[in-house]
């Protein structure tokens, strides 16, 4: 076997992996709850409690493993590490490649509900072939054993995976730390990636006073919601910023811990088959602790990036979710080709809950038009 070989890949978890599962989730240990308290505290009881009866009782992992491996799933090795990814081509002979990166704490399963989409589309819209990686030290490509595999690191081995698969030109795409990733890939790569679409742009003010002058009351309600979350919601970020092995001892031990843990950032009324395809996949592929390990390495590893990109760039931002201001946006990005705001959250939800965070999964349809007009947007993408 060569470095480069591409493996088949099978999911089939051991029989005794789910029993033992199921039994450390019937004697999980409860803390103390202050009642009353709903999410001040941090992730609620009755959520976590819930998630916690239907993963015992209801969830079929089974019937997980079935639906993923319906589709081509492959192992290689890029820089001393495997790497998981599912890759379905399109039999249209005009189909552009596409590699969409997931985040934490998702996994492969955000993007599986577009795959056939956008690989098998009505013949008046654009195909793809569709690569989707499980990130470094998350999910089917198992526990990092080196250091580093931050956003450079990773976006790098996506450019050699995807040269590996014989596609010299193709778009990137992504959520959460894919729309991190993505961007990369094209200052790495600018002539092999077409373009770059994402679900949010990580720009942020750099302290000087006139970047301010003339903002929106839309831009400075983004700013508070940015605010908001880092005064309250960021809790995993530090903590997985600075000292993740300390919390990855509870998280690889305790599948009820790793269910709050992750849960967390996942809206209290998600279908709970998503929400546990993803925490189940962290659980027995052992990927607790290298998934969030990513936080530390992006924090330490990665050297800031200088100047804006210059591939082609858009936008599809979903109301619950975080909130991209253009002006930010602009000065690390050259070519923002496009920029779609989709406010869809219910009136009466709760802005603190990640509604459209899993963009793909939760707005699929939303989500795929705003991938296709972007593609059209990109010459070489639109043929």
């Amino acid at each position: 076997m060569t470095a480069t070989e591409i493996t088949p890949f099978h999911v089939d978890v051991p029989q005794a992996a789910l029993d033992d599962l199921a039994e450390r989730l019937r004697r999980a240990i409860r803390p103390s709850v202050l009642p009353g308290t709903g999410d001040r505290y941090g992730v609620p009881a009755d959520q976590v409690e819930a998630l916690a009866g239907y993963w015992l009782e209801k969830f079929d992992w089974r019937a997980v493993e079935q639906r993923i491996n319906a589709f081509p799933q492959f192992t290689t090795e890029i820089d001393g590490e495997r790497i998981h990814f599912l890759h379905v081509r399109s039999e249209r002979e005009d189909a552009t490649p596409l590699v969409l990166t997931h985040g934490w704490p998702g996994t492969v399963f955000e993007f599986l509900d577009v795959i056939e989409p956008l690989t098998a589309p009505p013949a008046d819209r654009p195909a793809f072939h569709v690569v989707v990686p499980s990130l470094p030290g998350a999910g089917f490509s198992g526990p990092t054993h080196t250091p580093g595999w931050g956003v450079d690191r990773t976006a790098r081995a996506w450019v050699e995976l995807m040269h590996r698969l014989g596609y010299r030109r193709y778009l990137a795409g992504g959520n959460d730390t894919g729309s991190m990733i993505s961007p990369r890939m094209g200052r790495i790569d600018p002539d092999g990636v077409l373009g770059v679409h994402v679900t949010q742009v990580y720009s942020f003010p750099t302290g000087d006073p006139s970047e301010f002058e003339g903002l929106s009351g839309e831009d400075y309600g983004a700013l508070a919601r940015l605010q908001w979350f880092q005064d309250v919601k960021s809790a995993f970020n530090v903590l997985s910023s600075q000292q993740p092995q300390t919390v990855a001892y509870a998280l690889a031990d305790s599948p009820l811990g790793l269910l709050a843990w992750n849960a967390q950032l996942f809206a209290a009324d998600e279908d709970p088959e998503f929400v546990l395809s993803n925490i189940a996949t962290t659980w027995f592929t052992g990927t607790a602790s290298s998934s969030i390990r990513f936080y530390y390495e992006s924090a330490h590893a990665d050297e800031p990036p200088t100047g804006p990109t210059t591939v082609p760039l858009g936008l599809a931002m979903f109301g619950g979710d975080f909130q991209s201001v253009r002006r930010f946006a602009e000065r690390d990005h050259s070519a923002i080709v496009s920029w779609n705001a989709y406010d869809l959250v219910a009136p009466d939800a709760d802005s603190r809950d990640p509604h459209d965070h899993y963009a793909a999964h939760q707005h699929t349809e939303t989500w795929l038009a705003d991938l296709r007009a972007f593609a059209g947007l990109v010459p070489s993408a639109a043929g």
